[in-house]
Order: C-alpha cells, then structure tokens, then sequence
C-alpha cells in the first residue's frame, strides 16, 4: 500500500472515530490532557488501529528509501 493511501485511511479513521469522541472529551475535563491522551494510546480500540497504521506507514517509507 502507498504511502499517500495510508495516510488517507488513518486521517479517515481520526475523523470518523476521534473527532467527537465522548471518552476523550470526559477524560480530558475529569483528569488532564495527557490523562486522555495517554488512554487514546493504550486502551482505545481505534488508537490501537492507529498504532498499526503508523507502523504500515514506517513500512512503507523504508521500502521506498531501499528503492
């Protein structure tokens, strides 16, 4: 997959998902930005996603320095 489709399908997902996310909004007011952030990351189904997508995009890059 090019770089440019992966780019497409993450900022797809961060719109569909992320954009108004309840959970981030309340986590964010309870306890802190980093708090949120940090739950975006390691526990949400769609950071994990994320996470895997940005490793296809690393992927993608050294594939193409190779060349």
């Amino acid at each position: 997959m090019s770089r440019t489709n992966v780019l497409k399908e993450i900022e797809e997902i961060l719109q569909h998902y992320c954009t108004d996310c309840f959970l981030k909004k309340h986590f964010r007011k309870m306890y802190s930005k980093t708090y949120a952030h940090q739950f975006c990351i390691n526990q949400c189904t769609v950071g994990s996603t994320l996470k895997e997508k940005g490793k296809e995009l690393l992927n993608t890059e050294k594939t193409g320095l190779n060349r």
